[in-house]
């Protein structure tokens, strides 16, 4: 039987384990499953699951992880991304093919030259984002270019959100993924994207005021502020002529800009720890960053520091999440404003058992053919079944399970570490994730060029 290891059992992993499962039989394959907590990869398993076993697998642990790479044909790491390298580099000690869904990191892309002497396959970004955004941009861009159109303009969207069936709350929001990345999202540096061959800008303290909007046919308006690094795959995608360039996450509209309050605020900052937080209330939390008065409430000024008028929505979102409350406690030691604001969202904005979620994905294709500019809009839903099959395990466990079964089929056999960008790799991919469910639908719309991005 060909032996296929799978590193870690997250909530990502639900689809991908499912896939291979009932590929099992028809594949000839013996799926082992490694994680350090038996029990919740256990949970995984349907009953009468067939050629698949469950191992303790502590990554740390060189002998165990090395003996369990070494058994297998090839190797799918669900690891956090800064666990992938020790991963990787027993791979190709021991001569194996290798699949994460996660971003190539240095050390990755430092084992090119190695995994191309083996003959190995290191395939990244095989997830959703990244990933599907760019099998899915691959496929329209190719296709142009086959037809001898020249790409002009490319914009990406992608977002994790709450299902509408599930959307009960104001802030049209709640975490389908870690909470942390989105507490600290945009951070690090001004967002950098590409606007009529002119390279622009976005501060992180104007990044959730300059937000661009979509409509999604079937699902309503959304709206989608900058990624950090808009060209981060201008090279890879060969748009190194292309006049406009920009990458963004989606949120329901009027979501930025209430969060642009906790920022300007600084309570989404992680660089310092707040004194005495294990016992400072919510309502202590919000007053730290207010001014001092003898007589005005913390709610009074919160709204005149942030020029919040009593009747506006923003300020009914702020009253949901029980911000002000003089009696929750933060309950954390030496924690950073980022850490304390992550917990007072995690009481309103974490999934109930019944919750299902939803990711979107929009492409914007400008490009020239017989002197003429045209546009092709293309728009990717998929919703969520309950918490255990989600939509962000979909979309992110089934590119990974098809890859790693076209490695093993040889249908994809360039060798050396890349992303899923060639034909070779996303056309068989997307064709059969259509078959789940997950489609691009295309739209034909008049080119108007860059839409500017709605300044408030």
């Amino acid at each position: 039987m060909r032996k296929i290891l799978i590193i870690g059992a997250g909530k990502s992993s639900s689809y991908l384990i499912k896939y291979l499962i009932d590929k099992s039989i028809t594949e000839n394959l013996k799926i082992t499953i490694g994680d350090i907590n038996v029990e919740n990869a256990t949970k995984l398993l349907e009953k009468d699951a067939q050629n698949v076993e469950v191992i303790h697998l502590d990554v740390f642990n060189s002998k165990s992880r090395e003996e369990a790479i070494k058994r297998a044909d090839i190797v799918v790491s669900m690891l956090p991304a800064r666990m992938h390298t020790e991963v990787a580099k027993d791979c190709i000690t021991f001569k194996k093919h290798m699949v994460t869904a996660s971003y190539v990191s240095k050390e990755m892309e430092a084992l090119d030259a190695e995994a191309k002497a083996n003959g190995l396959i290191f395939m990244n970004e095989i997830g959703v984002d990244p990933g599907i955004d760019h099998m899915s941009a691959m496929q329209v861009i190719d296709r142009i270019r086959d037809k001898g159109g020249k790409i002009i303009l490319f914009e990406s969207f992608t977002g994790g959100l709450v299902a509408p069936e599930s959307d009960n709350n104001l802030w049209n929001y709640k975490f389908t993924w870690n909470p942390r990345n989105v507490v600290v999202a945009g951070q690090g540096g001004a967002a950098k994207f590409l606007q009529e061959n002119q390279f622009k800008y976005i501060p992180y303290h104007r990044l959730f005021r300059r937000t661009e909007f979509l409509e999604v046919e079937g699902f309503g308006r959304f709206e989608a502020y900058a990624n950090r690094d808009s060209l981060k795959y201008q090279h890879s995608y060969g748009l190194d002529n292309t006049k406009t360039l920009y990458r963004g996450t989606m949120r329901r509209v009027g979501f930025s800009k209430a969060w642009h309050v906790f920022v300007q605020l600084g309570m989404t900052d992680d660089s310092y720890t707040i004194e005495d937080s294990a016992n400072m209330t919510y309502r202590d939390f919000v007053n730290s960053f207010l001014p001092y008065s003898p007589t005005d409430s913390v709610e009074l000024k919160f709204r005149h520091a942030l020029k919040i008028d009593q009747d506006d929505i923003v300020w009914d979102k702020f009253l949901e999440l029980d911000l002000f409350s003089a009696t929750k406690m933060v309950e954390l030691k030496k924690a950073t404003p980022a850490q304390i604001l992550q917990k007072i969202l995690m009481d309103s904005w974490t999934l109930s058992e019944d919750d299902k979620d939803m990711i979107v994905m929009y492409h914007k294709f400008g490009y020239e053919i017989n002197g003429e500019k045209r546009q092709i809009d293309s728009t990717m839903v998929v919703v969520g079944e309950d918490q255990t099959y989600t939509a962000m395990a979909k979309t992110v466990g089934l590119p990974v399970a098809i890859a790693t079964l076209d490695i093993l089929n040889k249908k994809i056999t360039t060798p050396g570490v890349q992303i899923p960008i060639s034909k070779e790799i996303y056309t068989p991919i997307l064709d059969e994730l259509k078959t789940y469910g997950i489609v691009f639908n295309e739209k034909k719309v008049p080119y108007l060029g860059y839409n500017p991005l709605n300044l408030e």
